[in-house]
């Protein structure tokens, strides 16, 4: 399968306290950029959500959405199972797109 037709995002975003949020999007830097840089509003914002710790690529925004509303439905020692078989450490994985923002905010450096 070609990897552009995978254009449809799953992804949960974590603090550094790992409070959690998951989320589905079809451009995920554009996504993940708003949640860095706080223009995305509601429960992120105020908790500082916003380091990328697990993500899955979906055929459809349809299978993303579901997905998304899957994970949201499960307890927290689930998703944390699925967030520590893929990234045992909690890197952010995307801490290297936008290195000028966190340089600015030290709460987003990774590790």
């Amino acid at each position: 399968m070609r990897p552009d037709l995978f254009r449809r995002y799953g992804y949960i975003l974590a603090s550094r306290t790992r409070v959690l949020y998951t989320g589905s999007t079809s451009d995920l830097h554009r996504r993940v950029f708003q949640h860095k840089a706080g223009l995305f509003p509601g429960f992120t914002l105020p908790y500082r959500v916003n380091q990328l710790v697990y993500d899955e690529a979906h055929r459809s925004i349809q299978a993303a959405i579901a997905r998304e509303r899957e994970i949201k439905g499960w307890r927290r020692t689930r998703k944390v199972e699925l967030i520590e078989q893929a990234n045992a450490g909690w890197l952010d994985l995307v801490a290297d797109w936008f290195p000028d923002i966190c340089r600015q905010d030290p709460s987003l450096r990774s590790g």
